[in-house]
């Protein structure tokens, strides 16, 4: 009898155990239908936010899958998240800045897909065009190297200035101009920053992020970047998760034609990927 108890015992004792291990991580075998059909998305507050509400959850909806969305306000804690599994997939980066911090933060993260991308500006309250620059104009550009490359490299796009043809242009720094005919003179500052730049000097870069937060107007730029994708931003998630069902219904509904209307009628200005052109 006291062997049979036992064995009763360790047998609900497994049973138990086989229980609480039923809510397997996304991806890993688990047979909870709930759980797979919930995405918990991670986004900067602001257009890639309302990016998700307005284009891609609605899609996600219609496949059955329950979405959660958490903001965050800075480019550090989506990835921390990501990797920690707290999230299934976040929209605020592009592929450099997903390589470079997983690489240095030793995370095992992929990009799923581009995404159309608000460009860089080049704001002025001094001129009306392009053409109306005076030689000596000063403008205030992004400190950090990345959005610095991207500011050099839309200014050779609009003629004013040459890039050494030797270097990566999405490396470019200062030193690397080679031909500044109107002499334009760079003040950079931090990127946070520039919007407000606009009222004290000739010319603005500003990132489209942070054009759209302070309440700029995209198409009142005197030009927008043509970006190469590597600077637009992608959905990204754990890379032992990129085959999952979630990640590829994910990335059907932003290549469907009812993600590029929704982008055509509420992200005016945002620059489309390679892939959708």
């Amino acid at each position: 009898m006291r062997k049979l108890l036992l064995t009763i015992s360790i047998a609900l004792v497994a049973a138990v155990l086989a229980a609480c291990g039923g809510g397997a991580e996304k991806g890993t075998g688990s047979t909870d239908e709930t759980e797979d059909k919930l995405i918990r998305f991670g986004a900067t507050a602001g257009p890639y936010s309302d990016m998700l509400t307005k284009a891609i959850i609605p899609g996600l909806e219609e496949k059955g899958y329950e979405v959660k969305v958490t903001e965050f306000s800075d480019y550090v804690q989506p990835n921390k998240s990501l990797d920690s599994g707290a999230i299934d997939a976040n929209l605020f980066q592009h592929i450099i800045y997903l390589e470079n911090f997983s690489e240095e933060n030793n995370m095992d993260l992929t990009d799923l897909i581009v995404v159309p991308t608000a460009p860089m500006g080049i704001f002025s309250n001094k001129y009306e065009s392009i053409e109306d620059i005076e030689d000596g104009a000063k403008i205030t550009i992004p400190n950090d190297p990345v959005n610095a490359a991207r500011t050099l490299l839309t200014l050779a796009d609009l003629g004013l200035i040459e890039i050494d043809g030797d270097v990566d242009p999405i490396k470019a720094s200062e030193k690397d101009v080679t031909k500044n005919d109107k002499g334009l003179i760079f003040q950079p500052i931090e990127a946070g920053q520039l919007p407000r730049s606009v009222e004290g000097a000739d010319l603005a870069a500003v990132p489209g992020n942070f054009a759209i937060a302070a309440g700029m107007d995209l198409m009142e730029a005197l030009a927008l970047e043509d970006m190469p994708d590597d600077f637009r931003n992608v959905i990204a998630v754990k890379t032992d998760q990129k085959d999952e069902q979630f990640s590829k219904d994910i990335v059907e509904i932003v290549q469907s034609e009812a993600f590029e209307k929704v982008i055509d009628e509420e992200f005016e200005g945002f620059g489309k990927p390679e892939w959708m052109k």
